[in-house]
């Protein structure tokens, strides 16, 4: 049995979409209980619209008195509602009482809660968010994205190992290919971050194909591709406004058109095969890998959909305990580094 802790009150709308992705979660699931955490009365306002005939017992409230909302400063937030969803929440896996937890609320909030909480893991200096990327192979794990706007090259050759284990652990490579982020595939383009990594990575005893560019990831070049938080949030923001545009963009063709809406219903089934791959809301959400936890981060406009597919992936990040393969993937790199002559 996985118990995954939800910050209900988290997110743009509320609790309606957190509680209806954990009411489907645990139905569909027998081994999955969430803890629903937050204002106990809103929280029981919501279970009343939903049979839980057979649930009941794997849905369990536990109450919160403060909300962290996302115009709060994160640092500030943490220490003055320590009542809030997102605190108690990483306080459950602290203390062992949820086996992760996921939040659509303050990101910022998330990470320092985390941080607080859980602390790192060892040979970790900056934990990342790994966020997956749909490609032409299956998906590519982008990290950082979003959680550290400025990096030194040594932490980027953190993210690519922790990209690796969570590639490993949970899309089942057994030899993840790692890439950085650059303006082109010569070793000699790229700002100083990028130069100055390249040899750390060369030396990390990964499986690093080279620099990438942003039009690679799309094909699938590599399975991690790394860079800096402002770098992976810019590239995760344009892969996510550009499949809504396109599709939005394909309806206002076909709108008064009737051959073209023959040819759409006709394809119909590979349109909405091809929307899911590309939907966001299936990965639900992204992992905060380098904590010394379970940490799932959902968009703050996460639909109750959303929220179903953040508390599954959530499961498979505690079942696959990549946490461990971290740890001793940065312990091999530092003995790879101390061996070498001086």
């Amino acid at each position: 049995m996985r118990i995954v802790a939800v910050d209900v009150l988290g997110g743009d709308f509320g609790a309606e979409p957190n509680v209806k992705g954990a009411v489907r979660a645990v139905r569909e699931n027998p081994e999955i209980r969430v803890l629903l955490v937050g204002d106990q009365e809103i929280i029981r306002s919501q279970l009343a619209q939903y049979d839980l005939d057979g649930i009941e017992n794997r849905l369990e409230t536990v109450h919160t008195s403060q909300v962290i909302e996302m115009e709060d400063e994160p640092v500030s937030a943490c220490r003055e509602k320590p009542d809030s969803g997102i605190v108690k929440c990483a306080e459950l896996v602290k203390a062992g009482l949820a086996d992760a937890f996921l939040s659509a609320g303050n990101s910022g909030a998330v990470m320092v809660a985390s941080f607080l909480k859980l602390g790192r893991l060892k040979g970790v200096s900056r934990p990342a968010i790994a966020t997956a990327l749909p490609t032409l192979k299956g998906y590519t794990i982008v990290l950082d994205a979003g959680a550290n706007a400025e990096c030194k090259p040594h932490q980027l050759v953190e993210f690519a190992v922790m990209g690796a284990e969570y590639a490993r652990a949970v899309l089942n490579k057994t030899n993840p290919t790692i890439g950085i982020i650059s303006m082109g595939e010569e070793e000699t383009k790229g700002n100083t971050l990028v130069k100055e990594t390249i040899p750390l990575l060369k030396k990390s005893g990964l499986n690093y194909v080279g620099p990438i560019e942003g039009r690679d990831i799309p094909y699938g070049k590599v399975d991690v591709a790394v860079c800096d938080g402002f770098t992976g949030n810019v590239v995760l923001k344009v892969c996510e406004g550009l499949s809504k545009a396109l599709f939005t963009l394909l309806k206002q063709q076909m709108a008064g058109k009737p051959v073209a809406a023959i040819g759409l219903t006709m394809a119909k089934s590979a349109f909405k095969k091809l929307k899911a791959k590309t939907d966001p809301d299936h990965v639900g959400g992204a992992p905060l890998l380098g904590v010394n936890g379970n940490v799932i981060i959902a968009h703050g406009s996460s639909s109750d959909f959303a929220i179903y597919n953040a508390i599954k992936t959530a499961v498979a990040l505690a079942d696959n305990k990549a946490g461990e393969g971290i740890t001793a993937a940065l312990a091999k790199i530092e003995q790879l580094a101390a061996a070498e002559p001086k």
